[in-house]
């Protein structure tokens, strides 16, 4: 009996040596398969680039993972404490595996087989991190042996506190975001240290599965999850029993994205900013680099600028008329109303504008259903609403016919039927139909001394046109190309009293090219006429002359300095404004001619700082010595002013002077009513195709382009001065509200002399119209002094060498 005892137990020494063996050689081949886990110190994850407004408010982010990194000190106390409740009570007492945690769970997990219920794991904070970084996750036994092994390397590596900074960064919660910090935005709209018990015992009840308890689709489950966490959290000793009732009282308190704070409409200068950043650092970078990027917008100007241009594209639109629904369907055979109109793709950048289906017509009203709301699933609500519109909600929409409108609207009738989908907006008791303009524009708003872009809009809606008509649509100016002519003319000794002849003339274009015949808007000539009033009038004769004497040359060296148009033919059309040019540009140049003829380049970022803080690009590289010095009596440094100069101060102050007469007496009289001194030039192309004013306060200049996507006539009458400057006048009343009245600044080596309006020559006793004119001393009239003329005793005008086929374009009609 003894020998078979001793040979069952030589055979059992035997088997675990073996079985000792193998593990050996099994645990030694899977060290060697293990990742290494050095580079984890030096962890660098995906981190969404922000942008931010001159104010600091978000504007946009850019993400592959929605995920902003926070270094483990300044994570709040109560969240780490959250997560150790749900996830690793004992955190801080095991090395990478928690042996009591494995018992317990396998314990655990013998009642839960018995009552159907899911088994429970043993993962602990560190083996989570292993898997995460390290390992796939395949549910194996080897896999989760890796996962034991490099946690206790993990342990020896690394403090807790660096492996708690590694989990709470990386870990995924559901609603597209990394790490916690990013979680607490989209969920709760707060910073971290924000955030509630009951908000941080949210977040941490997800990890394991977050669209197990996903906040809408799941409410109920994600409540009892979130409770639970809270009860360990009491139970840990992290919150008082009062505290964790409290708690569990309150709702998840997750925000829908409808009701999270709103960062203004700012979509056409977000893309803008896009496409820049990525051409500087690449997509990878722009997508994960973590980039902080602060834009020059000013948000209030912004909202005011959208304002304008869609109320003024508006405006436009109404004079032409109605041009029918959305779609039309039949409601016969339609059990729910709101099926149809769910269906419509719209842009969802319209509000307050709401898509609706007309359900009845009578003569003074129609009955309507409202499209339903998303809920914040995504789905659309089952709550059907419905609403009226009145007679007077419709009377602007006359039917459109070529030309104009049809007949005035005397019942709704008129305009709507049962099954029409349209777009309509709240006003008073009831609501007016609305519809999208086919006509666009853009509004662009510049700091004239250092270019900074304070406000952009591209179109009338970023979701229904990306194409951004500030910086895209390179289109002709028309007059309001204009004052650099006169700028040229100036600078070659010509003052705003000069004459030019406003008389028709025939120009021979060249060889078998026949005759060009420039003409004025309304086909009216007026004689000699000063330069001031050929620009205040926007004379397109006199303009010509004008351009002829003195030459194309100059006028093609300025429309380079000024950034216009790059590579102009020098021929006499182009100074009516036939070169192509975008309203970035032009706003830019007039830009110029405000901050007294300094160069500037337009500019929507300010800097971009990298993920940790470091500048990497600053967009005033100016050195200011002194500037971080302590104060202690000293004066205040001056940053050099290292712009070039493309103009003189006398010349650029002329200009802007004459600019103010438009405004005072001329094509832009509509903005007077702002109350502020303005200056601008209205701008309109051949047969009315665009419109434009570009104009500029003593600080603020601003340019607005409105016109078709492609080319077509506007309309007969629809100048830049009744499209583009109301738009113009509208923004600045908003803009400068709140502003001083600040005049013109005038440069040294000018003086101001009253002179008639009409003749240019000094005023005297008994004149009507007299005025104040900005001379370069030693240019002011004076007995004696003849004023220079050009065309008196002119008959037809030779064309230059240069004024060749390109004259002949059509371009009468450029005023």
């Amino acid at each position: 009996m003894i020998r078979i005892i001793g040979y069952f137990f030589g055979l059992g020494l035997t088997m675990a040596a073996l079985l000792g063996f193998f593990a050996g050689v099994y645990l030694w081949r899977l060290n060697k398969q293990l990742p290494d886990h050095d580079h984890l110190a030096d962890y660098a994850p995906p981190i969404m680039t922000r942008v931010h407004a001159a104010d600091g408010d978000l504007i946009a982010e850019f993400a592959q993972e929605h995920r902003l990194f926070v270094p483990i000190r300044v994570i709040p106390k109560r969240l780490v404490q959250a997560f150790l409740s749900s996830e690793d009570k004992n955190f801080y007492e095991h090395k990478g595996v928690d042996g009591l945690g494995v018992v317990r769970a396998m314990i655990k997990n013998v009642s839960n087989i018995t009552q159907g219920k899911r088994l429970e794991g043993a993962s602990t904070i560190t083996q989570q991190i292993a898997k995460n970084f390290l390992l796939t996750s395949d549910v194996t036994i080897e896999r989760k042996l890796k996962e034991a092994v490099l946690a206790i390397r993990l342990e020896r590596t690394f403090t807790k506190a660096e492996l708690l900074e590694l989990y709470l960064n990386e870990i995924y919660l559901g609603m597209g975001t990394y790490g916690v910090a990013a979680a607490a935005l989209a969920y709760f709209d707060k910073p971290l240290d924000s955030l509630s018990i009951s908000e941080v015992a949210y977040l941490a009840a997800l990890p394991k599965a977050p669209n197990n308890y996903h906040p809408f689709r799941k409410t109920q489950r994600a409540l009892a999850r979130r409770n639970w966490v809270i009860d360990r959290m009491y139970e840990n000793g992290y919150i008082t029993q009062l505290d964790a009732m409290v708690a569990k009282q309150k709702d998840l308190g997750v925000k829908s994205s409808s009701s999270k704070s709103k960062t203004v409409d700012a979509a056409y200068y977000v893309e803008e900013i896009r496409r820049q950043a990525f051409n500087m650092y690449g997509e990878k970078e722009l997508y994960g680099g973590g980039l902080s990027i602060r834009s020059t917008l000013n948000t209030e100007y912004q909202k005011y600028a959208q304002k304008a241009l869609r109320e003024g594209l508006l405006a436009y639109d109404r004079r032409y008329g109605w041009r029918g629904p959305v779609q039309q369907v039949s409601l016969e055979d339609v059990d729910d109303w709101a099926l149809p109109v769910q269906n419509v793709p719209i842009p969802s950048d319209l509000a307050p504008w709401r898509l609706a289906i007309i359900l009845k017509v009578e003569d003074d009203k129609a009955e309507f259903g409202f499209r339903p709301r998303r809920t914040a699933a995504g789905k659309f609500e089952e709550k059907r609403e419905t609403g009226k519109i009145f007679l007077d909600g419709v009377k602007w929409a006359r039917k459109s016919v070529k030309g104009g409108r049809g007949p005035n609207i005397t019942t709704v009738k008129d305009v709507l039927a049962p099954g029409d989908i349209v777009w309509v907006e709240k006003s008073g008791a009831g609501h007016i139909l609305r519809q999208i303009p086919e006509v666009n524009g853009g509004l662009v708003a510049i700091d004239p001394h250092t270019g900074r872009v304070l406000a952009m809009v591209g179109g009338f809606s970023f979701q229904a046109s990306e194409f951004n008509r500030s910086t895209q649509a390179s289109r002709q100016p028309g007059s309001a190309f204009k004052p650099f002519v006169y700028a040229a003319a100036l600078d070659a000794g010509y003052t705003p009293t000069s004459l030019v002849l406003d008389a028709p003339f025939v120009m021979q274009q060249g060889k078998d090219m026949g005759l060009w015949k420039p003409e004025n808007y309304g086909r009216q000539f007026y004689g000699l006429s000063t330069l001031r009033l050929g620009i205040e009038k926007s004379r397109n004769l006199m303009t010509v002359r004008l351009a002829q004497q003195i030459g194309m040359r100059p006028v093609v060296d300025y429309a380079r300095k000024f950034n216009i148009v790059d590579h102009m033919p020098p021929v006499l059309s182009m100074a009516l404004g036939a070169g192509e040019t975008t309203l970035m540009r032009l706003t830019t140049a007039y830009a110029m001619l405000v901050n007294g003829g300094k160069q500037v380049s337009p500019t929507l970022i300010d800097r971009i700082q990298n993920r940790y803080g470091e500048t990497i690009y600053r967009y005033d590289e100016r050195p200011c010595v002194g500037c971080n010095s302590i104060w202690t009596g000293q004066e205040t440094p001056i940053l050099p002013d290292v712009r070039e100069r493309v103009l003189s101060p006398q010349t650029s102050y002329q200009i802007v002077s004459m600019l103010e007469g438009v405004v005072k007496r001329g094509t832009g009289r509509s903005i007077r009513s702002v109350g502020k001194p303005l200056a601008g030039k209205t701008g309109t192309t051949n047969d009315s195709r665009d419109a434009w004013f570009v104009g500029f306060s003593a600080d603020l200049a601003v340019g607005v382009y409105i016109g078709f996507d492609t080319p077509r006539t506007l309309g007969e009458g629809e100048t830049g001065g009744r499209i583009a400057a109301p738009v113009f006048r509208d923004f600045m009343t908003k803009a400068l509200s709140n502003a001083p009245a600040t005049p013109f600044r005038i440069p040294p080596s000018v003086n101001l002399v009253r002179v008639n309006a009409q003749t240019g020559k000094l005023a005297k006793s008994g004149d009507g119209a007299v005025i104040l004119e900005a001379f370069k001393v030693g240019t002011e009239p004076a007995p004696g002094r003849a004023q220079a003329v050009i065309g008196r005793g002119e008959i037809a005008p030779k064309s230059e060498s240069t004024n060749n086929s390109a004259i002949g374009s059509g371009t009468g009609g450029l005023y």
